[in-house]
């Protein structure tokens, strides 16, 4: 007889590291739920998934909306098993000084990346809890380290990703839960375009594999481990970097990456 495959859950899996973040659990002997706000991509997501042997099922929600991410958590409660793994991945980001963007687009990177964040790890950990058994990865970034100039609240959303992550760990390190912060450095994905960064030096440089980042990241997640800075050499010395910089350095470093019209400098 075969053994009944486990459950994970999966947010932002359309593309990215999401998806390779699902990708891979299918590879590894997982059923999913996944989620992304884009219907289509989401289904062709789910289709390159399912050819790995993994059951999927999909859940279009934006998680920015309260009423849809309880969606979410009703479709993942009436899978019919357990969840033994949460990926809350689902983030965006935007560019740009802070006196010119829109009030509206600074508050939906706080909506998506930390307001559903909470929402959905209030909900997974304390069934997880109930059970005493369940690992979590949460999607961080190098970002956390460091104070973003013309990336003021992703960078700061990232900071509070961090810290929420690491009190949560104390708070549940008696109990058969683990909590996981991935950080990836800039990674080929989509996000630099959404963001309006593309005339940037970050947007226009080379960067890292997200499969490499999501392997890495599923690493240590199955490990227990703490954290994992993912990604290239590069990556991992930039976080070693920001450890000794000060704050005063490391906005100046991030505003000659991130500055609009820095992708023409020298």
């Amino acid at each position: 007889m075969s053994h009944p495959r486990p459950l994970a859950l999966v947010t932002g899996a359309s593309a990215g590291i999401g998806y390779e973040l699902a990708l891979q659990l299918a590879e590894r002997g997982w059923d999913l739920v996944i989620n992304a706000e884009d219907d289509a991509r989401l289904e062709q997501a789910a289709q390159q998934i399912r050819a790995a042997g993994a059951q999927v099922q999909v859940v279009q929600a934006d998680l920015r909306d309260y009423d849809q991410t309880e969606h979410l958590v009703a479709q993942v409660q009436a899978a019919g098993k357990p969840l033994d793994v949460a990926v809350l991945n689902a983030g965006v980001g935007r560019g740009g000084a802070f006196v010119d963007i829109d009030l509206a687009d600074e508050l939906e990177v706080i909506d998506l990346n930390v307001r559903s964040t909470v929402h959905l790890a209030k909900r997974v950990v304390r069934d997880m809890a109930a059970r005493d058994e369940g690992r979590i990865l949460i999607t961080s970034s190098i970002a956390s380290t460091m104070p973003g100039s013309f990336q003021a609240v992703y960078n700061a959303s990232k900071s509070f990703l961090q810290s929420f992550v690491q009190a949560l760990q104390n708070e549940l390190q008696d109990t058969g839960i683990t909590l996981t912060s991935l950080m990836p450095g800039p990674t080929e994905t989509d996000f630099f375009h959404r963001a309006d960064m593309g005339d940037t030096k970050i947007g226009q440089q080379d960067k890292d594999d997200p499969a490499q980042v999501a392997r890495q990241g599923l690493d240590a997640l199955f490990a227990g481990k703490n954290k994992v800075v993912a990604g290239s050499a590069k990556t991992k010395a930039q976080e070693l970097a920001n450890k000794a910089l000060p704050d005063k350095a490391k906005a100046a470093a991030h505003r000659r990456m991130a500055e609009p019209g820095s992708a023409g400098d020298d």
